[in-house]
Parts: C-alpha cells; sequence; structure tokens
C-alpha cells in the first residue's frame, strides 16, 4: 500500500513572514534543513509527496493571483532542481471564516486519498508548523509531524521517517506487581510516573528528562509487604522496553557519561552490546533515601542491564546521597541520549561482529 506525506508550504517548506502572506520574492525564504532532508526522504522512502497549503483570500484584491504563482513556481523549480518534486499540489484559497470543507484542517481536498484503499493513510504523516496541522492529521487519520515541536527538525523528520519511530509498550503483571511502560526514545522528555514510591518517581523522571526520553510508567506493586518487587519489576519492564523500542539498532552511537552534581562526581558508561553487565562502585551509608531502600540501587541497576542487554560500569562519590544517586540517574539519563542517537548517513551496525 502507498503512503503519503502531506507536506504544508509556508512554515514548512518555507518560513512564514509576519503578514502570513508571501506575495514577493523578497519575502521568500526556505526553511532550514528542508532541501538535504526532502531530497533525502524522495531518494530513500516510497512515501508520495502532496503539498497542502491554505492560502487566504487568493484571488482577491488582497491577495491577486499574479503575486502568488510567480513566487509558487519558483518554489517549486528551487525544489525540482534538488531532485523534489510533488505527486500532487492542492491549494485552498478560502479565508478561515468561510468554514470551507477544503480548508485545513478539514479534510475535502484529500478525501479521495483517504477512501482510496491503495493507500496506507494510518502510516501515512502530515507535515507541518501549526496546531490546525496536527488536528489535519488527526482527522485524516494519520500521523503527525510538526516543526513547531520541541526537538522536532527537518533532520529530525528524515530519521523518523527514514529508520523509523522509536517506541515501545511493556504491560508485566504478576502477583506482586501491575506495570504499564511505554518509551519514545525519540521525545522531548515528557513524563508521566506514578510507582507510589515518590523518591523513586523522582529518579525516574530524571531518566526522562535528562535524556530527552517520553516515559509513562505506572506500577502498581505489593508496598504493604516492602518495596523490593516494585522497583525490581518496574526496571525489568523499563529494561524490555527500551531493548525493544531500539529496534535493530542501526545507526545508533552505542556507547555513552560522566556528571557533578554539587559535592559529586557521577559517571555512568553504557554499551548497547547486546552483553548484560553491570559494574557498581557506589556506597551508600543511610538505609533510606525517601522511599527507597538504598539496598535497592543496585538491584534496580542490575534488573535494568539484564532487560536491556547493556553494559553498565557505574561509578559515584560524594557525601550527600540525594545527590549521590540523583546523579547517577542523571549520568544514565544522559547516557541513554548519546548512546541511542542515530546516523541515517550512517545506517549500519556499529559492530565489525555484523550482530549486536
Amino acid at each position: 500500500m502507498k503512503r503519503i506525506l502531506f507536506i504544508d508550504r509556508d512554515g514548512t517548506l518555507i518560513e512564514e513572514p509576519a503578514d502570513e502572506q508571501i506575495d514577493a520574492f523578497e519575502k521568500l525564504k526556505f526553511t532550514k534543513g528542508v532541501f538535504r532532508n526532502l531530497h533525502f526522504i524522495r531518494e530513500h522512502t516510497d512515501f508520495e509527496f502532496v503539498m497542502v497549503s491554505n492560502q487566504d483570500g487568493l484571488g482577491t484584491e488582497a491577495f491577486p493571483e499574479d503575486t502568488f504563482w510567480p513566487v509558487q513556481n519558483f518554489i517549486l523549480q528551487t525544489l525540482e532542481s534538488e531532485g523534489i518534486t510533488f505527486d500532487e499540489i492542492l491549494i485552498d484559497p478560502h479565508f478561515p471564516e468561510d468554514n470551507a470543507p477544503t480548508r485545513k484542517p478539514n479534510t475535502g481536498l484529500v478525501e479521495k486519498y483517504m477512501n482510496n484503499p491503495e493507500y496506507d493513510i494510518a502510516n501515512s504523516y502530515v507535515i507541518g508548523d501549526r496546531e490546525t496541522d496536527r488536528k489535519f492529521a488527526e482527522n485524516i487519520g494519520c500521523k503527525a509531524l510538526i516543526l513547531s515541536d520541541e526537538g522536532m527538525s527537518w533532520d529530525k523528520i528524515s530519521e523518523l521517517l527514514f529508520a523509523g519511530e522509536r517506541t515501545a509498550e511493556v504491560r508485566r503483571t504478576t502477583k506482586e506487581t501491575d506495570i504499564h511502560i511505554k518509551v519514545n526514545l525519540d521525545g522531548t522528555g515528557k513524563c508521566d510516573i506514578s510507582t507510589g514510591l515518590g523518591f523513586f518517581d523522582h529518579m525516574l523522571e530524571q531518566i526522562g528528562k535528562h535524556g530527552t526520553i517520553d516515559l509513562l510508567i505506572h506500577t502498581k506493586g505489593d508496598l504493604e509487604v516492602d518495596e523490593h518487587h516494585t522497583i525490581e519489576d518496574t526496571a525489568i519492564a523499563l529494561g524490555e522496553c527500551i531493548l525493544t523500542a531500539l529496534g535493530n539498532k542501526r545507526g545508533i552511537e552505542r556507547y555513552g557519561y560522566c556528571l557533578p552534581m554539587d559535592d559529586c562526581l557521577c559517571s555512568v558508561a553504557l554499551d548497547f552490546g547486546g552483553r548484560p553487565w553491570l559494574v557498581w562502585d557506589a556506597a551508600f551509608t543511610r538505609e533510606k533515601i525517601g522511599e527507597m531502600p538504598t539496598e535497592m540501587f543496585l538491584h534496580f541497576f542490575k534488573s535494568l542491564s539484564d532487560a536491556a542487554k547493556m553494559n553498565l560500569n557505574i561509578k559515584a562519590e560524594g557525601q550527600n546521597e540525594h545527590h549521590k544517586i540523583e546523579g547517577i540517574f542523571k549520568a544514565l539519563a544522559r547516557s541513554l541520549k548519546m548512546a541511542v542517537r542515530r546516523d541515517i548517513y550512517h545506517y549500519e551496525l556499529p559492530s565489525t561482529k555484523g550482530m549486536l
């Protein structure tokens, strides 16, 4: 089945001026990275390209067509010179107050694709820069890549379209715990974490925030017994989720960190080489930090290492026990961020053995 990229024009292919109307060549400026990345997508994927653009009042006295088409044709010719062509161009001239069914985010212009079984709409995308583009994607029934989102760029768009989104979801239920975890390795650090242990939640949030990984972790455990099962099983499920999200590991940096936190110095060296191992060099004298037993810190990272099939070498020195363990979690997050980074221009396994 065919997949489509429904690509916005103003603010996406070209920068949008303050008056939101590109009716003169001196207003024209292409967005950063658009040429290299659209060419890469065109050459290395099977997506069809469909431009869908609202042009408010096109053809009226306020926006005569003879000021629009010279610029539009120049845009298309310039893109074509870089190997970027569109399978169809759809332009709606209505004002917002017209409530036209063909004006985005309404779907009148693209219903021929939505109602055609030849197209895989669920795995197609809208690429835009506004919330209306996101709504447009929702109305079509496809996905959205929005340039105004934190961390999104044309470089990121081409990576996701070529190498795929790295998300995973794990549900793990035993007699002792009920766990639901979702991970997006290419996220922005959004976290929704609830384990029943406040300090543990705070530490897990460090992984998402400082690793720019979207994390949903909901754990219900037998805390009336103790904290052991909640912490251990969460580590196992999180490790499984990370491993699944990594997929084939092609193009990843593979290795990844050392950071200070006040009186402490923490390092977490990591390798996604497929061979789990933990080296733990961190001592704690307090029995608990918050509701979390310090003896469980080693156990958490051992379970995480085993489940994610990664080598972890963790060291920490310092006096403040809270700072020490928080520094370790932050260093883990930065190490993960470094190791999972992908290079689609060198899209191969980072291994001489040919497997990880």
